[in-house]
């Protein structure tokens, strides 16, 4: 058995071992990235997470070159979800040890969360769920886009509303996006609300339409995974 076989097959001993490996870094950089942010720790412990960060970093690096290496078509997994997933979950790292700006290196830092994404490449569940985004994909880009339109229907209506009454609430359309945000989402943080009875009604108009924005993409996605389901349920009956 070759290095590509364990490094891109998962149906076999070594390759399952590869892939519990890679998932048990995972965690363990997890925890250590979580752990790093507790105020006041010891040196001791401080030096045991920098020890353990380039180790996992190292390993991750590794088996980035691996799977390039062993890719059938490496341009094609260079750019493909894992790859880019891959490639951001190091990247951060080696920018960090150069000589940056502090508020650059806690940017930098902050996507070092990127790599919890890798587990996803070992989920069945998160392969089927990207299966059924792609199958809905025009469908979710429509009603991406009429919620966009709404958004800001919603923001220019309760501009006008509002702003006579509460002009430091709503001073302009683009300051009204926030509401229109929360209101749409059905969040409702409660720190900009409308006072007028005209705001109020149109309030209730545009909760029901966020009620709606939930709904049909959950519904779209649903009815995606079930399909994505009954293909492969119809592949292992063959």
């Amino acid at each position: 058995m070759n290095i590509a076989d364990i490094v891109q097959r998962s149906d076999t001993t070594p390759g399952r071992i590869f892939d519990w490996t890679i998932i048990g870094l995972i965690m363990i950089s997890i925890v250590t990235l979580s752990i790093d942010t507790l105020p006041d720790l010891p040196q001791p412990l401080q030096s045991i997470l920098a020890i353990s960060e380039f180790v996992v970093m190292g390993l991750f690096t590794l088996e980035y070159c691996l799977r390039v290496a062993t890719a059938p078509r490496k341009l094609g997994y260079i750019f493909s979800f894992y790859g880019v997933v891959d490639l951001l979950a190091i990247v951060p790292f080696y920018l960090s040890l150069g000589t940056i700006d502090a508020q650059v290196l806690r940017i930098v830092r902050l996507f070092r969360i990127i790599r919890i994404l890798k587990l996803t490449r070992y989920s069945r569940a998160m392969n089927r769920f990207q299966k059924a985004v792609v199958l809905a994909k025009e469908e979710i880009v429509l009603f991406s886009g009429i919620t966009a339109v709404l958004l800001y229907l919603a923001a220019f209506g309760i501009y006008h509303f509002e702003h006579t009454t509460q002009p430091e609430a709503f001073p302009s359309v683009l300051h009204s996006l926030w509401w229109a945000t929360a209101t749409l989402t059905t969040v409702g943080y409660g720190d900009v609300y409308p006072v007028t009875t005209g705001g109020r009604l149109f309030t209730f108009v545009i909760l029901m339409c966020g009620l709606g924005i939930v709904a049909v993409p959950t519904g779209l996605v649903a009815a995606a995974l079930s399909k994505v389901r009954q293909n492969e349920e119809r592949e292992e009956i063959r």
